[in-house]
């Protein structure tokens, strides 16, 4: 038995020591190294890897080298920095950031593209101040592309004769970058926060992307909703000040939602849905966090926003009709 169990404990080191092999061929892949080199390093490294760990003269010394050269790679790579100064896509090129004066918080740069199709689009800017004593709700965008399982979050914070400004945690891309799903676990997008008008972040992805988005009002008490929105204004202000780099595992837009919340919410316990964001409703559901007078299947099915999103990204009362009807909405005017 204790001859078995040692096996096992051998096949399980083998395993996580190719796993960090494997990783951190793909840290090099997709690194900031000039590109020629990097799939030349990448094989080298991999294939050394593999003869350090499994091939003929595999032992204790050649195991041990393979860690100090992973040690190497793990501290190179986590002292990639971020940057605020690259060729960025025209949607992306421009950070908001916020003023905070008592109970007036003034958005600078809130985001307004007009778009003529996915691709091909104006983009504005302008400022707005908000009363922090008009917040009254916050409503969850859950936008779907392909997979059930994997959505994209954003957050719509409403005031009371204000209107509503939408957040949108997203990967900052370069101009000609597109995003890969791979790539964004190796530090290959910084992270930005769009801040904009719904009639964008929401409209973009009604009516020229295709994607299902689903809107959820959230029951959260007043105070909790001003301490988040003032916490992401904050992360907003900080990385105008010092970039972040996204991770699509642990920096992603819905668990730093979780970052965001946590600090001020009771019932901030984690759930491994966090992680597969597409049944993150339905956690909220069973939380009693979204409203809960109809099954969760016809909670969905009437919190789908597309039909009623078609032609309305050009109306000033865009936020107002994609609301108008959706459980457990009270429309803010």
């Amino acid at each position: 038995m204790t001859r078995k169990l040692k096996e096992l404990g051998k096949i399980f080191i083998l395993f996580c020591l190719l796993l960090m092999a494997g990783w951190a061929t793909l840290a090099i892949l997709y690194s900031n190294l000039p590109g020629f080199l990097r799939p030349w390093i990448a094989c080298i490294f991999g294939l050394g890897s593999l003869v350090a760990l499994v091939g003929r003269y595999s032992n204790r010394r050649t195991r041990l080298r393979f860690l100090v050269v992973f040690a190497v790679v793990l501290v190179w790579w986590l002292l990639m920095p971020p940057s605020n100064s690259q060729n960025w896509q025209p949607d992306v090129a421009v950070l908001p950031w916020a003023d905070i004066q008592g109970s007036k918080v003034t958005i600078h740069n809130i985001r307004k593209c007009d778009y003529r199709s996915e691709t091909d689009y104006t983009v504005r800017h302008y400022d707005k101040t908000f009363d922090l004593e008009k917040l009254k709700s916050v409503d969850l965008s859950l936008v779907y592309w392909g997979s059930p399982y994997i959505a994209h979050t954003m957050f719509s914070f409403g005031f009371e004769g204000e209107g509503f400004v939408c957040f949108s945690i997203e990967t900052r891309k370069e101009v000609g970058e597109a995003y890969s799903t791979v790539k964004g676990f190796f530090r290959q997008y910084e992270m930005t926060y769009v801040i904009a008008d719904e009639r964008d972040l929401i409209g973009l992805r009604t009516n020229y992307r295709g994607e299902q988005v689903y809107l959820y009002r959230l029951d959260a008490p007043a105070d909790l909703i001003r301490k988040v929105f003032l916490d992401y204004l904050r992360e907003v202000n900080s990385l105008k000040e010092r970039p972040e780099w996204y991770n699509a595992l642990t920096d992603n837009c819905t668990t730093s939602i979780r970052g965001h919340t946590a600090p001020y919410n009771p019932d901030a316990r984690f759930d491994w849905r966090i992680i597969i964001s597409g049944l993150i409703d339905e956690m909220l559901y069973e939380r009693k966090i979204v409203d809960t007078k109809l099954l969760f299947p016809e909670l969905k099915e009437r919190s789908l926003i597309n039909e009623r999103a078609k032609g309305l990204d050009k109306s000033p009362d865009f936020s107002r009709l994609i609301r108008a009807g959706l459980p457990g909405m009270e429309v803010n005017r």
